[in-house]
């Protein structure tokens, strides 16, 4: 495994291609690492600090995922090295996605990723440019539709991405709109955790959970797994935390959820960061979902969960765990030798998956089909892994090996 991952991360990518813009200090980049079956995919991101090798990672990790969610096309990534929080973003974005809209066009899909939306910022600016969609050139570049066809399907993936979820199970409150986009990846980081107690044995059910992150990934997946029974007893999030050791009621947690300011945790219980930050890692839990921003996760941190009995992580961030390295760097390692960790590719694959569903010819709209499909598909990823490795170590290492021997 090793050996392939090494010629994976090593391998220089198809396209690199760079932007400065014209009327502020903003600068970006498209790394495509392949054109695997004639297209790439991945998000397009905006921070401070970000730089080109933040995004070929990004869009090495992407290719790897596609394996998982699907279609088999290559993996790429956008970000723009700017203040998100700047008053010129619309502007910034406006003239990113002009100058990139042929590659949008052609044989490149992108969608939203870290402070960039999908629904109020991609979908919008990229039709401004021309672009009939955000993943126009998926579409042309690998499935090669008829123009029937294409339209056909583009109308299934963009009603399906903002389709508002009307089925309660889903939802933690229905008259609130929320959209398929907002609640699928959280879906998926849950779901995987009860797929490998189904697969692996176990019961889910009054299992203990730290959740890392309570944006819109950490919230939605503490919502499903304490729907599914588990006990919620620490979350830790950028501005502080909460702790109850019995876990919060499914009630507690729905309600935290519609608290939420944007991507943060709201309380009047909040405990402040440097305080939750000393006791989160040592109460006794068995499930660990990182789901804040990627190359957080300490060794220490690992180590205390264990000594605290945990079992298994499910990854909703890209690459948490604070490695240099850009994938299975040696906090990773250890992480996968000692307990049973569920990598990113499959955890967070819920709105690739979905791209991918939608992309098909004609598929249910319903709430159920949808979060079905994703369900499903990271039950198959699941028990590839299981069928090749019976331990409950050494799964992050498993999967990377059955991903990369498609790609190299």
């Amino acid at each position: 495994m090793k050996e392939l991952l090494k010629k994976y991360e090593n391998k220089t990518p198809e396209i690199v291609f760079n932007w400065k813009d014209s009327e502020t200090e903003a600068e970006g980049w498209v790394v495509i690492n392949s054109l695997r079956g004639g297209a790439a995919g991945g998000g397009t991101r905006m921070r401070e600090g970000l730089d080109m090798n933040e995004v070929l990672s990004l869009a090495k990790t992407m290719e790897i995922k596609f394996t998982v969610s699907g279609p088999p096309i290559g993996g790429a990534k956008s970000g723009i090295n700017f203040n998100p929080k700047d008053p010129r973003k619309k502007g910034v974005l406006e003239r990113w996605y002009a100058a990139v809209s042929p590659l949008l066009k052609s044989y490149y899909g992108t969608g939203g990723d870290l402070n960039v939306d999908e629904t109020h910022e991609v979908i919008p600016i990229t039709e401004e440019s021309g672009v009939w969609h955000p993943q126009e050139g998926v579409f042309n570049g690998h499935f090669k539709p008829t123009e029937a066809d294409k339209i056909n399907r583009i109308g299934q993936l963009r009603q399906g991405v903002i389709k508002v979820i009307e089925n309660p199970q889903y939802s933690p409150d229905v008259s609130k709109k929320y959209t398929v986009a907002d609640m699928i990846t959280g879906f998926g980081v849950a779901e995987a955790v009860k797929q490998y107690y189904t697969i692996y044995g176990g019961d889910i059910k009054d299992k203990r959970a730290v959740i890392q992150g309570f944006g819109n990934v950490g919230a939605a997946a503490a919502f499903y797994l304490s729907q599914m029974g588990v006990k919620i007893v620490g979350i830790i999030d950028i501005v502080g935390g909460l702790i109850n050791e019995e876990g919060f009621t499914f009630e507690e947690i729905t309600k935290l959820f519609l608290a939420k300011k944007g991507n943060t945790l709201v309380s009047e219980d909040l405990i402040p960061f440097e305080e939750i930050n000393e006791k989160i890692w040592t109460l006794k839990t068995q499930i660990f979902a990182p789901c804040a921003a990627s190359r957080l996760v300490t060794i220490h941190q690992i180590d205390e969960m264990i000594d605290s009995g945990l079992e298994v992580i499910s990854c909703g961030a890209n690459v948490p765990f604070a490695d240099k390295e850009i994938f299975f760097g040696p906090i990773m390692e250890h992480t996968d030798f000692r307990v049973s960790l569920i990598p990113d590719f499959i955890s967070n694959c819920g709105m690739a998956r979905v791209f991918a569903y939608f992309m098909e010819r004609r598929v249910q709209m319903t709430d159920e089909a949808i979060f079905n499909d994703t369900s499903n598909r990271i039950k198959q990823a699941l028990e590839k892994v299981y069928n090749k490795n019976k331990s409950k170590h050494g799964l992050s290492a498993t999967a990377f090996e059955i991903a990369l021997s498609q790609l190299i």
